[in-house]
């Protein structure tokens, strides 16, 4: 009952959020005609506001702009006039998807086993320097890491593409770029549950029956010690599978990243709420599979 009514619940959140999208942007200043090379002549100016219906009231606009939402429609486009929002996701979307899941897979395969070997090995030299590792991936933007590794793989030793996106060879740099600062958040995350669960008296009971310590560290520590990973999985999945603007920008790769930075620019009010909307919805579906992991995880934890 506790996930059927999540579920539920996610459909009126869904439109608070895009309302309060809705209305934040129009409260910017200036509109989505100002920065025309050629400023529009007045009567243009005004068949132009009167076709999106920016010459309405505020809650007439949502109420145009929601009847369209609950049909799949996220309107128009005001920067890409022969375009609309839903042609811009399912143009861009793919491509930020495979980019966010493979920086997401990434991120957990360096930093569980990097933050896991560090939590065991305390106070020993695989600690001290996976540590610094894990602190390197987390201080070092991407923007930095980016075009070092266009520099050293891609010009200097031809390996991978320099950007573009088109053969799985494409993939790596930008997976790298992406995935790289995230795992070191993960590999610490890691590292401080283990150590947590490690100083747990169900260890202490497990190793004093006589398991050894390789049962005991994978079958007993890692399955709790994993849990703030999990809570940090739903965001940040989120977070990387809508996309990166600084990382499709470096490698320039068409996905929605772009084109939500550009909106708020270019004061594309569609775009924005459509692309914001999508990222809200995602956030709470994942966050929603997240607790239901969770509780396979950790069968002590239920939701009433």
């Amino acid at each position: 009952m506790y996930f059927l009514r999540r579920l539920l619940f996610l459909v009126p959140l869904a439109l608070i959020i895009s309302f309060l999208a809705f209305a934040f942007v129009r409260l910017m200043p200036g509109g989505p005609f100002d920065r025309e090379r050629a400023a529009p002549s007045p009567e243009v100016r005004k068949a132009m506001e009167a076709k999106y219906l920016l010459d309405k009231p505020l809650l007439v606009q949502y109420w145009h702009y929601l009847e369209g939402l609950l049909k799949g429609d996220l309107g128009p486009s005001m920067k890409y006039r022969n375009h609309t929002v839903n042609d811009i996701v399912l143009q861009g979307l793919p491509i930020s998807l495979t980019l966010g899941l493979s920086a997401f897979l990434f991120a957990l395969g360096v930093g569980i086993p990097l933050g896991f070997f560090t939590a065991v090995y305390k106070g020993r030299w695989p600690d001290y320097t996976g540590s610094f590792v894990a602190l390197l991936f987390f201080c070092v933007p991407a923007l930095v890491i980016g075009p070092v590794l266009i520099m050293f793989f891609a010009i200097k030793l031809g390996w991978f593409p320099v950007a573009l996106w088109g053969s799985p060879l494409h993939v790596i740099l930008p997976t790298v770029t992406l995935g790289i600062y995230f795992s070191g958040r993960i590999a610490r995350l890691m590292r401080e549950g283990m150590m947590t669960t490690l100083n747990a008296e169900f260890v202490t009971t497990a190793r004093a029956k006589g398991l050894n310590e390789t049962a005991v560290l994978l079958k007993h520590a890692f399955r709790l010690g994993v849990l703030p990973v999990v809570s940090y999985s739903g965001p940040l999945l989120a977070d990387l599978l809508t996309g990166s603007f600084v990382v499709e920008s470096i490698f320039q790769i068409p996905g929605i990243g772009v084109f939500l930075v550009n909106s708020l620019f270019s004061r594309d009010h569609t775009m924005t709420v459509g692309l914001v909307l999508l990222y809200a919805v995602l956030l709470l579906v994942l966050n929603l599979i997240v607790d239901l992991v969770y509780t396979i995880i950790d069968p002590r934890i239920r939701y009433e």
